[in-house]
């Protein structure tokens, strides 16, 4: 069953805001009361049909659907994505394979996988691209633990003010269950307070504690000579 399209007037309206109101498209997903998602897939859908602003004279919301939404022959195939673009594209910070997909489906529509086939796709080629050792995690042995790259803005009520929180998570090797909380430093108390907040948590303490990043204030005051490491 195919995706429900908005109205034509909302699409006509995230073009207005988006290169007439030079917005972000943040603020254009708010005002036009979709997803940040949606109002990206048109965007590309309109670049990629040559469609611009202001529209040309004459261009009602029929003209519209036509020039965005011609008809097409029912595919005989599907269109297949690169793969290895996608690859790199999604190490870039905020690129995510749901953002991917739906600027595929913009571009190809009918010939476009379903989101579901799409990511099954790709983590199939990601396998087939390299060798990988399999870890068996024993109940109670170890509990990864990292800082996530991305910050979360913090929006003070009284001020307005904006502040950025570090978000801390921790996570246990056999069942994948997870802890995760924000505090405003890397530093070494907010370290330490996560810890014993994740172990409360977890209701124990595992047998290894293994941090895929330490922050350098840390290591700074827990190896004061660079002898000791």
């Amino acid at each position: 069953m195919p995706a429900t399209r908005i109205p034509m007037r909302q699409i006509t309206e995230i073009l207005r805001l988006k290169y007439e109101a030079k917005l972000s498209n943040e603020k254009v997903a708010r005002a036009s009361g979709v997803s940040k998602g949606v109002v990206c897939k048109y965007l590309h859908l309109a670049a990629a049909r040559c469609v611009t602003w202001p529209l040309p004279e004459g261009t009602d919301e029929a003209r519209l659907e036509a020039l965005l939404f011609p008809a097409t022959a029912k595919p005989s195939r599907f269109a297949q994505p690169d793969y290895f673009e996608v690859h790199q594209e999604l190490k870039r910070k905020g690129v995510t394979l749901q953002l991917l997909w739906a600027e595929h489906v913009a571009v190809h529509e009918e010939q476009a996988y379903r989101y579901s086939q799409y990511c099954h796709h790709y983590r199939r080629w990601v396998r087939a691209q390299r060798r990988s050792m399999r870890q068996v995690h024993r109940v109670g042995e170890k509990t990864f633990i990292d800082y996530c790259g991305p910050t979360v803005p913090v929006i003070c009520r009284n001020t307005g003010n904006v502040q950025r929180a570090q978000i801390f998570v921790a996570v246990l090797g056999a069942s994948s269950y997870t802890y995760a909380e924000a505090t405003w430093t890397q530093s070494l108390p907010d370290w330490i307070a996560s810890h014993q907040r994740a172990f409360r948590f977890f209701g124990g303490v595992t047998e290894l504690q293994i941090p895929d990043y330490v922050p350098g204030g840390i290591i700074g005051v827990m190896c004061p000579s660079p002898l000791c490491c």
